[in-house]
C-alpha cells in the first residue's frame, strides 16, 4: 500500500469498505486493494455489526484500518450509517466507496482516479463486470442489468445538460469538498438505493459526474445463492425503476411471446403445416432477435445471453416482489429489516425527492423472518 503524501501528509484517496457478515468475499477484496500501486491511499473497513469473521480477516491485512460501526440511528440504513462512519475517519482529497465483494483489478484505482481528474468531474462511477455462476445468475442478471443499461443511460448520466443521474455504490469515486457540500450520506440517510440518491444530489449542484461500464478496473459476484439474490433485487427493483409493475407485465408477455412462438412453430412442423410454421418462425426469430439485442448491451458472457430467455419471467417475479414489500413496509437486508415505501422509485430527474418517499427506517434490527407475498 502507498504511504501518504508527503507533501501534505495525507493519502490521495480514502476506500471505504462498509462490510457486514462478509466472512466469503473481504478478503479477496482487500487483497486487490492493498495490491494497488501508482497513488497514495488509504483503506478503511467499516465493521458494521458482523456477527462472522469479518472483523479478524479485515484486521489480518496489514495497513488497513478497522473500525466498528456507529450505533444505528432511527431511520437511518445500515450502509449508509457504516459509510458515513468511515467519512468521519477519512483523510484522502477523494473517497472510493466500494463494496466488500468487488475485486479491484491492478492499477484501477491510480486510473480511475486519472480518469476522474481528466474528466474535471466530482463524482465517478463504475459499474463493475459482474461474474455470474449459477443458473439463476446466468439467467437473471443480464435481464436486469440491460433494463438498467436502457434506464440510466450512462451517456445521459455523463452529461451536464441531462437531469439524468446515477451511480454504482459499488465503486463510487467522489472528491471530498463535493461529498461534503451536499452533506454526504447524511443527506441520504433513509435511502436504500443511497448510490443514485446521492449522484443526484452532486448533479444538482452543478457539479459534473461521469458514469460508466468498468469491466476493466472491477468486478463482483453480488450474490452467491438464490435466496441472496431474490433479497437483493427484492430490496432494489421497485427503487430503479419508475413503473415496476408495467415492466413486469412487459417482460412476462415478452417471454410468453417468445416461448409461444417456438411451440406454434414447432407444433405447426409436426403437423406439416408449411405457411403457419414459417409465420411463427418468423414471429419467434423477429422476437428473439429484438431480446438478445437489449441483452448484449449489459455486458455478459455468452452463457448467461443464452439462457437470459428464461430470466424474464424471474425478473416479472421479482419487480412484483419488490414493489410489495416496499409497500406492506417490510423490506429485509442483511438481516435488518426496513419499512421502504409504496412510491420510492429515486428516478435520473435532479429535482428533489420528497423525504417521505425516501423513507426506509428500520423496523427491526435482527430480523430474519420473510413477508409471503
Amino acid at each position: 500500500m502507498a504511504s501518504a503524501n508527503p507533501a501534505s501528509g495525507k493519502p490521495l484517496v480514502s476506500v471505504i469498505v462498509p462490510a457486514r457478515n462478509e466472512e466469503f468475499s473481504l478478503g479477496a477484496c482487500l487483497e486487490s486493494l492493498v495490491a494497488q500501486t501508482g497513488i497514495d491511499f488509504e483503506i478503511i473497513v467499516v465493521d458494521d455489526g458482523s456477527t462472522d469473521r469479518t472483523r479478524q480477516i479485515a484486521e489480518s491485512f496489514a495497513g488497513v484500518r478497522v473500525i466498528e460501526s456507529a450505533p444505528l440511528p432511527e431511520g437511518w440504513t445500515g450502509k449508509n450509517n457504516a459509510t458515513a462512519a468511515g467519512t468521519k475517519v477519512a483523510r484522502g482529497e477523494w473517497l472510493l466507496f466500494t463494496d466488500a465483494d468487488t475485486i479491484h483489478l491492478p492499477g484501477s484505482l491510480a486510473s480511475s482516479l486519472a480518469e476522474a481528474r481528466k474528466k474535471k468531474v466530482s463524482l465517478l462511477s463504475y459499474s463493475p463486470e459482474q461474474e455470474v455462476h449459477d443458473f439463476w445468475e446466468n439467467a437473471v442478471m443480464p435481464v436486469i442489468f440491460a433494463e438498467l443499461a436502457s434506464t440510466y443511460k450512462p451517456s445521459d448520466v455523463s452529461d451536464p445538460k441531462s437531469p439524468a443521474a446515477a451511480a454504482n455504490g459499488q465503486y463510487l469515486l467522489i472528491t471530498r469538498e463535493a461529498y461534503d457540500v451536499v452533506d454526504g450520506h447524511t443527506a441520504v440517510a433513509t435511502n436504500l438505493l443511497e448510490d443514485v440518491a446521492l449522484a443526484r444530489h452532486v448533479k444538482a449542484t452543478g457539479r459534473k459526474i461521469f458514469f460508466r461500464f468498468g469491466g476493466d478496473a472491477v468486478r463482483t459476484r453480488m450474490y452467491r445463492t438464490f435466496s441472496q439474490l431474490r433479497e437483493g433485487w427484492t430490496k432494489n427493483l421497485a427503487l430503479l425503476f419508475p413503473a415496476p409493475q408495467r415492466l413486469a407485465i412487459l417482460r412476462l408477455l415478452e417471454f410468453l411471446l417468445i416461448i409461444g412462438s417456438l411451440v406454434t412453430a414447432i407444433f405447426e412442423i409436426i403437423q406439416h403445416r408449411s405457411r403457419p410454421a414459417i409465420a411463427a418462425s418468423v414471429l419467434c426469430v423477429v422476437l428473439f432477435d429484438i431480446f438478445i439485442g437489449r441483452i448484449k448491451k449489459a455486458h455478459f458472457p455468452f452463457k448467461a445471453n443464452a439462457v437470459a430467455i428464461f430470466g424474464l419471467p424471474m425478473f416479472a417475479y421479482l419487480l412484483w416482489r419488490s414493489r410489495l414489500f416496499h409497500k406492506h413496509g417490510k423490506v429485509l437486508w442483511k438481516g435488518r429489516t426496513y419499512a421502504g415505501s409504496a412510491n420510492n422509485h429515486v428516478g435520473t430527474a435532479a429535482s428533489a425527492v420528497p423525504a417521505e418517499c425516501n423513507e426506509a427506517a428500520p423496523i427491526t434490527s435482527e430480523s430474519e423472518e420473510e413477508w409471503s407475498t
